[in-house]
């Protein structure tokens, strides 16, 4: 029982931290991912107002300029970018770039979670946090076996995360930050 109360508080504490952390989110820092629609204005210019999908090999496609790269960028860069790419045709144009929806910064938990499957992220996400905002970990999950699936330039790594000495504020160093497309596996304990 104390246990649960434990992670309960904890849980408590890890959602208020997202929401005040959401809401001190810089827009113009949010690096852009495959899967984010974005809005981009083109002031007086109607026809260049725009709801764009950055699409799976990262470039967009904008009106009188054609395909060009996003993904990693910047809002404020990708704004930039537009703007030196219409002025030869559009000069002084003021150019806005919003994400509209974050789909492309997304992580999985899988297993043994209260409710599994896919999370937006709307900011920086650790592996507690996400957990969190799956619901918790159900009775039946091996919590000394939670792993940390991750794949980087083709190539998929698996780390372990140490949640019982999370939990208990030892090693609160290995609560690492998610990066976009990572999945949090959480097993189910066996019958020993």
């Amino acid at each position: 029982m104390r246990k649960a109360l434990k992670i309960a508080a904890l849980s408590l504490l890890l959602l208020v931290a997202t929401h005040r952390a959401m809401a001190a989110v810089d827009p113009s820092q949010y690096i852009i991912y495959p899967g984010d629609v974005l809005q981009i204005t083109v002031w007086k210019e109607e026809e260049l107002n725009q709801e764009v999908l950055v699409l799976n090999d990262g470039t967009i496609n904008f009106p009188l300029i054609g395909s060009l790269p996003a993904q990693g960028q910047t809002t404020a860069d990708l704004q930039s970018t537009i703007k030196d790419k219409l002025s030869k045709l559009i000069p002084d144009a003021s150019v806005t770039v919003a994400v509209k929806a974050a789909l492309g910064h997304t992580v999985n938990i899988i297993g043994q979670v209260t409710k599994p499957g896919e999370l937006v992220m709307g900011k920086d996400l650790t592996v507690m946090q996400a957990l969190s905002q799956a619901g918790g970990l159900t009775p039946y999950a091996d919590d000394d076996r939670i792993i940390i699936l991750h794949r980087e330039n083709g190539k998929e790594t698996s780390t372990p995360f140490p949640y019982s000495d999370v939990v208990r504020g030892d090693e609160l160093d290995k609560d690492i930050v998610l990066s976009p497309g990572d999945v949090v596996v959480v097993p189910t304990a066996g019958l020993l």
